[in-house]
């Protein structure tokens, strides 16, 4: 009987690729302080003389990390934990470079943001050595998520900001619950569809080749159309009612493998959108801006149009950091923060940009891939599909592609409760790679005798 090789999996061998990681960190830490010194180069002349004190902080928080993988999730994907520092560390060296045009300390700020960040993503890797916990959490996530999404629209403590009401303020603290309840909803999501797909993916009528769902199954799409219509109407904020229903829709979609949900789905919401923005004029403000950023340049907001300037300023190559003028585009550094790096950095920039968001989709889709179980399969694609849609509505709409919504770039832009959240949806992402990719020795003692069976390698 053919004998496994030591730490294989039915025929799969796994290697930690903990070296590679910490390589790569290398090279991401690098991104983040070149872009730091180009800034303080390009403004004053001069390398920014805190430039140690800051390098060594971002290290020591990059490190923190690695070695909380090492130590906790050995066999976790190995190329995540870079790319999220290489981000991190261009955002806030573009933040710091926007503080120094306005005389203001955002990008320290940012800095302690980052650093609560990691330190929830090192707890989470150490108090969940399971993802498959969570699932007994599906109805109390829903329930918890549904809580901190109704908290902004309370008295006292909730607070309109820039005409979107998603804002809670306690003391001298203010955070968006969306950005928690997005990482609650898809547990929510993934917990039901595990067990619910088998119904939802029945058909019903068949209508154009495309088999469409059965009417007394419409219920869940439903209500979550009517939750993402609240969204708009009640706090006024189209990026998190497009990312939430489209979230629901994509992962109902990847469960049941049914074209009619997105048809459904597509449908429910063009008519939610068109009603929008027939009755309200906040949704109308963003079309209008969408279709002609420069009709009521006097009279109206000129965001949108100081980003196309900017972008078209910077070129294929860009100005170079800290020789643009992104400061002339409000909010910059949060959701216009694409554009500041397309005027200074260019196309190549804004596409470099991208391919790391790629990056991270494309690892989280691969963990959904390999990993044994129906729960962690749905949730590792919710959370990836998270930055897909969030990544596609912000840069979609500082380009134009579609109205602009308000949704903050992920770990790019200024803002501790989207910074926080979305460390820990890594920590999560890494939890479930590693919980795929670790070999079982039980299974794999049991592994069928066959002299042809070929032995493959799990690459990065």
């Amino acid at each position: 009987m053919a004998t496994p090789a030591p730490g294989s999996f039915l025929g799969f061998v796994h290697r930690r690729r903990r070296g590679a990681e910490l390589f790569l960190l290398v090279l991401a830490l690098a991104v983040g302080l070149g872009a730091y010194a180009s800034v303080g180069l390009g403004v004053n002349g001069e390398v920014p003389t805190n430039i140690v004190v800051y390098g060594g902080w971002l290290a020591a928080l990059a490190i923190a990390g690695h070695v909380a993988i090492r130590l906790t999730a050995p066999y976790a994907d190995p190329v995540l934990l870079p790319v999220v520092t290489a981000l991190n560390g261009l955002g806030l060296a573009v933040i710091y470079r926007l503080d120094l045009a306005r005389d203001r300390s955002l990008a320290q700020q940012q800095l302690t943001w980052m650093t609560i960040g990691v330190v929830l993503f090192i707890l989470t890797l150490v108090l969940l050595r399971d993802h498959r916990v969570l699932q007994r959490f599906t109805y109390t996530s829903g329930l918890v998520a549904i809580v901190l999404l109704i908290l902004p629209m309370l008295p006292i403590i909730g607070v309109n900001i820039r005409g979107a009401r998603i804002w809670v303020q306690l003391g001298p603290i203010n955070f968006q619950p969306g950005e928690i309840s997005k990482v609650l909803l898809v547990i929510t999501f993934a917990g039901y569809l595990v067990l619910h797909r088998d119904a939802l993916a029945l058909a019903g009528r068949r209508f154009l080749f495309v088999d469409l769902p059965r009417g007394r199954d419409l219920g869940p799409i439903l209500a979550m159309w009517a939750v993402s219509l609240s969204i708009l109407v009640l706090q006024r904020d189209l990026g998190s009612s497009l990312l939430f229903f489209g979230l629901f829709l994509t992962m109902l979609y990847i469960a049941t493998e049914r074209p009619g949900w997105l048809i459904v789905g597509s449908a429910l919401f063009a008519a939610g959108a068109f009603t929008a923005w027939r009755l309200f004029g906040h949704v109308q403000n963003r079309v209008d801006s969408w279709l002609d950023p420069f009709a009521s340049w006097e009279t109206g907001s000129q965001q949108v149009g100081n980003g196309l300037f900017g972008m078209a300023w910077g070129g294929l190559l860009g100005r170079g950091l800290g020789l643009g003028r992104p400061e002339l585009t409000s909010i910059s550094e949060s959701d216009f923060i694409i554009s500041a790096i397309g005027e200074e950095l260019g196309l190549t920039g804004v596409m470099a940009v991208i391919l790391l968001y790629g990056l991270i989709v494309e690892r989280g889709l691969r963990a959904a891939l390999v990993c044994r179980d129906g729960f962690g399969k749905l949730m590792a694609s919710g959370l990836a599909l998270v930055f897909c849609l969030q990544v596609f509505v912000v840069i979609g709409g500082v380009t134009r592609l579609i109205p602009l919504t308000g949704l903050t770039t992920p770990f790019l832009s200024y803002g501790g409760s989207s910074l926080v959240a979305n460390w820990v949806i890594i920590a999560l992402l890494l939890r479930i790679s590693d919980q795929a990719r670790r070999p079982v020795p039980n299974l794999a003692a049991e592994a069928p005798d066959d002299d042809n069976e070929h032995t493959q390698v799990v690459k990065l």
